[in-house]
């Protein structure tokens, strides 16, 4: 491993301020007033591909933003990692929290600040350096395809399409993602599954206009306290969900499965002092690893009515709103939970408001297996560069394409990141520690190291 360290160290420099580079591109998948900057992240992508030896680069054109594609087949008759990673971002709202601006990276205290950092430009761009050192180095042991998409963060809707109809040129024998976290760099760790996700928007209408609030109230009711009211009788008391059916396909974890998952390193005074908060909260009966990894949820993402401005306004609004994300666990399925949702929003719904559901994009939820040979060349690339084997977890995030992948292709998918849930990630100040950036570097040469020698 001693080449790989030296040239990340030779290196180091140069391989910081092209993420930099990367970074400063305010490449916002949702909004469309980002297009220009979105499609210009593609082609830096597509050049840094270039540049690092990969052959036949393209800028696939879609219905939406490109896919970037590019390969290296040294011998067909080796193994072929398939990397994936997407170059889009959430937007950086609400700018006035952040520190310093978003897309211009600044490093404090040894962590890289900018949206992107850690999801996923940080994480894929290793992948593209990991290339680079062993291409340089002439240590590249089987073949590399790498697949950047550009809308990951708006549910992925053309990856489906573009994968349907180039899965020859996708072939490969397993999918590399680093979009994932691990427990810490003390206690490395890799994820073995994901959960799915329901993502849709509510409206409840009342009065044809906004009302004076004082000349009207009592009267007509009011949709953003309807809103809330419906919002809230969606848990229990033991913040159970529900909604009927919500949680007929749930499979419960067994006695053993709970006890490997619990016993992964966990500071609960450090988890709330992390975030802030006094108490942890959650369906009863379940800890925060459960909560957030093996359990379905059901969370608003933002709610909106009325007069929002500054000062007062005495004001009835006509409309209210929310966008509603619901996570899934193995066993259930998006468009189910999705009509399940629908139908029990409009039943709750009284005879005074109006409702309306939109649905805006789902993926469902995957299980890797850990007895597979991709699965034990990431433990020996990790364990080989912490020094430590690493623990098996559940991710309670979703990358709906990892379902996709295994329906289309017919493989399974690696989930080996190297970010840390306290990175910020969709928040303000996002971050990524420039010490997880090489550590990326420096193990994902032995994954195919390990891959190519286990597949033989």
């Amino acid at each position: 491993m001693q080449h790989i360290k030296n040239y990340i160290q030779a290196n180091k420099d140069r391989m910081l301020e092209e993420l930099f580079d990367l970074l400063r591109f305010p490449s916002v998948s949702a909004d469309p007033k980002y297009k220009d900057d979105v499609l210009k992240t593609a082609d830096y992508v597509a050049q840094k591909l270039r540049d690092c030896g990969a052959d036949n680069v393209e800028v696939c054109p879609t219905a939406g933003y490109p896919i970037v594609y590019g390969e290296k087949i040294i011998d067909p008759a080796l193994p072929t990692v398939l990397v994936y990673g997407h170059y889009d971002v959430q937007p950086a709202d609400p700018l006035e929290l952040w520190h310093t601006p978003p897309f211009e990276p600044t490093v404090r205290d040894g962590k890289i600040y900018a949206r992107g950092a850690c999801d996923d430009k940080g994480q894929f761009y290793m992948h593209v350096k990991a290339f680079e050192l062993m291409v340089n180095t002439n240590t590249l042991p089987c073949n590399i395809k790498f697949m950047i998409e550009g809308e990951e963060e708006v549910g992925s809707n053309n990856l489906g399409i573009y994968v349907k109809a180039n899965k020859e040129r996708l072939k490969a024998d397993v999918v590399l993602i680093s979009d994932t976290s691990m427990i810490s760099m003390e206690n490395p760790s890799l994820e073995t599954g994901l959960r799915g996700l329901s993502y849709l928007e509510v409206e409840v209408v009342g009065p044809n206009r906004d009302l004076h609030s004082g000349v009207y109230g009592g009267a007509v009711a009011n949709p953003a306290t309807i809103l809330a009211k419906m919002i809230a009788s969606m848990h229990d008391d033991n913040n159970h969900i529900t909604i009927p059916g919500f949680y007929d396909d749930v499979i419960e974890l067994t006695d053993a499965e709970k006890t490997s998952l619990n016993s992964a390193p966990y500071s609960e005074d450090e988890f709330k002092k992390d975030l802030g908060i006094d108490e942890v909260w959650g369906e009863t009966g379940y800890s925060t690893f459960e909560r957030t990894g093996t359990r379905p949820t059901l969370e608003v993402n933002g709610i909106w009515g009325g007069y929002i401005g500054e000062g007062a306004k005495t004001v009835l609004p006509s409309k209210a709103n929310a966008k509603i994300s619901m996570r899934l666990v193995p066993n259930q399925t998006s468009e189910k939970v999705t009509q399940l949702f629908t139908d029990h929003f409009k039943k709750i719904a009284p005879s005074y408001v109006k409702v309306t559901v939109t649905p805006h994009h789902g993926g469902e939820p995957v299980v890797t297996p850990t007895d597979s040979i991709a699965y034990k060349a990431a433990q020996k690339a990790i364990a080989e560069s912490f020094g430590k084997e690493p623990i098996p977890t559940r991710g309670g995030g979703s990358i709906p394409i990892v379902a996709l992948f295994e329906a289309e292709l017919g493989i399974k998918t690696v989930l080996m990141g190297f970010g840390l849930d306290s990175d910020a990630l969709h928040s303000p100040n996002e971050k990524y520690d420039i010490y997880n950036y090489y550590k990326g570097i420096e193990t994902i040469p032995l994954f195919h190291k390990y891959f190519a020698e286990l597949s033989k």
